[in-house]
């Protein structure tokens, strides 16, 4: 998908919003998403800082982040677990 494409998706989208509108409950459970997905990054971040002194790097991408995100500590150590059984 070009940029265009991409772009003219997203104008098309905010212009069904605006004319159709969102109810209530969608805007909350999107919302809480979000947060979720914020959270998670922020706690793959602070592992990153302190996991440095000890040779553990796990990337911040859209995929480590949805994990640690909503599945909370058990994610985490999820990953955690991946990353010493592939790179050992």
């Amino acid at each position: 998908m070009n940029s265009y494409m991409i772009i003219g998706l997203i104008i098309a989208v905010i212009l069904i919003i605006l004319i159709k509108g969102l109810p209530i409950k969608t805007l909350k459970i999107v919302s809480q998403g979000m947060v979720k997905l914020l959270i998670g990054a922020l706690v793959l971040f602070f592992v990153n800082v302190f996991g440095a002194n000890f040779g553990l790097h796990i990337p911040i991408n859209l995929f480590t982040t949805v994990i640690s995100g909503f599945l909370g500590v058990s994610g985490v150590a999820a990953l955690f677990a991946i990353h010493f059984m592939l790179f050992p």
